[in-house]
């Protein structure tokens, strides 16, 4: 949400899973733009579709112009309650070091994300 509180979380997928492979593992992407709900996400997504804003990345000798400033200053800010977001869920002890399944560590997210939002 705006105050950067997490509201859900996608099921743990095993190792060290990208976010853009996570996104398209449960079909994120899709569903948000069938539902018409915009996204916003950072440069590891860029490419990834038509549906995603994405900031503008600076081309190898090349400066950007003061309008692409202004617009990835715009969507960074539209971005930092997510990213303050995550900065506190990983904050816990548990996501720091898990030796456990996906599937439990599914569980775990969600009872700390239970937690969070009693806060």
């Amino acid at each position: 949400d705006p105050g950067g509180r997490l509201l859900w979380l996608s099921p743990a997928l095993p190792g060290r899973t990208h976010d853009l492979t996570a996104a398209r593992t449960h079909r994120i992407i899709r569903i948000c733009e069938r539902q018409g709900v915009p996204i916003v996400a950072d440069l590891a997504y860029q490419g990834a579709g038509p549906w995603l804003t994405t900031a503008i990345k600076r081309k190898p000798l090349q400066e950007l112009t003061p309008t692409d400033k202004t617009r990835n200053r715009a969507l960074a800010a539209a971005r930092a309650p997510v990213e303050r977001g995550v900065a506190r869920l990983k904050s816990w002890r548990i996501f720091r070091r898990s030796r456990c399944s996906p599937n439990r560590m599914t569980s775990i997210a969600k009872a700390v994300l239970t937690l969070e939002l009693q806060r």
